[in-house]
């Protein structure tokens, strides 16, 4: 019944764009097409039940009418029966592996089987496609010739799927249940407490290069908002990202900035622009920060460049198991970049970009937590030195461990570092 009535409504909707085009009116919004569409509704149930009545059958209920009204708006101008799923905010990750297959994982560690997505493998490929027109500002092929898809989709959520090569076509939808945070909301979530929260405002005050690490869902980006929440209103931003994800543009919190996504190459393999290029164009467009979504290849060498020329306090996150882990992805990504650049000199690079790094990882009760946090102070051959200022405690958590160099722990309390907090962490001042 659904199946048919979105085929009716579709197809009248698209006769009626027709007549507007050919009388030379002007597309019309989405909430005008959706109101469109509920009167076109309204008209084929009416239809519909009028012929029921007529051959003697029973007619749909006010409940049915209504069910069958949301699924075919789902199906128009939603993301279909992914919609139900993303509107539950307890839940946290989507994985499909074929139609009938789907695992939901909740919040609260909780992980259920739900209802089937589609008839088909073939129909599921068909509604991928459709999100993808969509949710998408650039062109995303999902094709044979392009097996994978890595989009955004509208309420912040990242969908990875891929076809032909495995067994079925299979998604994975990672969501984000904090489009915006603040350094408060980490201490409210128990992601760390309030001394670390103030310090880690007086790094991101103080101007300091800051890569976020860790693992995969482990909420390195949900981090990353919440430190761009320090920086002040008036300073312009530039986002890189893969696929759109961070959504600073449409926080009232950052009223100046520019949002850049890589792009990948069109039927005849050709426009690809990788975040390495766009890094390099961020920096043309007066920026007062540079945020790099995610560090995953040749793009480490044009942002530490730009982190060491004048653009501080930038942001970035990066994958990695241990925050000492996060100098050997920088290399091994360094090393395979057009510069081809060899440790050393990649290490004299990081050292001379990046500030901290800040690693999350699990404490003893399975929560995310801030685990470690480095300063970085020099390198040397193939090593790049840094204090653990914070190492993870009994629990896992982040506790206080090598005191801060008396340069950056001035220039912090200048940037607001609460100087009680400090002494509480058994810091104190150093000579």
């Amino acid at each position: 019944m659904a199946d048919w009535l979105r085929a009716r409504v579709a197809g009248r909707m698209a006769g009626y764009a027709h007549v507007r085009a050919e009388a030379g009116l002007p597309a019309e919004d989405v909430e005008r097409r959706r109101s469109v569409v509920r009167r076109l509704l309204t008209e084929e149930l009416d239809a519909y039940t009028a012929e029921q009545l007529k051959a003697g059958r029973a007619a749909l209920g006010a409940a049915a009418e209504d069910r069958i009204s949301q699924v075919v708006l789902d199906a128009l101008f939603g993301l279909g029966p992914l919609e139900a799923l993303l509107a539950d905010n307890r839940v946290e990750n989507i994985a499909v592996n074929g139609a009938d297959t789907v695992w939901v994982r909740y919040a609260d560690g909780r992980k259920e089987r739900a209802e089937a997505l589609a008839a088909s493998d073939e129909e599921l490929i068909g509604l991928v496609r459709q999100i993808a027109a969509r949710a998408g500002v650039e062109e995303r092929r999902f094709d044979r010739g392009m097996p994978r898809l890595n989009i955004c989709l509208p309420d912040g959520s990242r969908m990875f799927a891929v076809m032909a090569v495995t067994g079925r076509v299979s998604l994975s939808i990672r969501r984000h249940r904090f489009r915006t945070a603040t350094l408060p909301d980490l201490v409210r979530l128990g992601v760390c407490d309030d001394a670390l929260a103030n310090f880690l405002g007086a790094v991101v005050r103080a101007r300091r290069n800051v890569i976020i690490a860790g693992g995969t869902n482990v909420g390195k980006t949900t981090v990353l908002r919440a430190l761009a929440s320090a920086i002040p209103p008036d300073e312009r931003l530039v986002t890189i990202e893969d696929t759109f994800e961070l959504g600073l543009d449409h926080d009232p919190a950052h009223p100046d900035v520019v949002a850049m996504q890589a792009r990948e190459p069109n039927i005849e393999g050709e426009g690809v622009i990788d975040q390495a290029e766009l890094v390099r164009w961020g920096l043309r467009m007066s920026p007062d920060r540079v945020i790099v979504g995610e560090i995953r290849g040749a793009e480490v060498v044009p942002m530490c460049n730009a982190m060491s020329q004048g653009n501080d306090g930038s942001l970035s996150t990066i994958h990695s198991s241990t925050s000492r882990g996060v100098f050997t992805k920088l290399a091994a990504y360094a090393a395979q970049s057009p510069e081809r650049l060899s440790l050393e000199a990649t290490n004299l690079l990081v050292a001379s970009a990046v500030h901290f790094v800040v690693h999350l990882g699990w404490d003893a009760d399975g929560r995310r937590v801030v685990d470690s946090v480095r300063e970085i102070v020099d390198a040397d051959g193939a090593q790049v030195i840094s204090n653990e200022v914070y190492r993870p405690g009994p629990d896992g958590r982040a506790v206080p461990a090598t005191p801060l160099r008396s340069e950056t722990l001035q220039d912090l309390l200048a940037a607001g570092l609460d100087e009680r907090g400090l002494r509480e962490q058994r810091w104190g001042r150093t000579a």
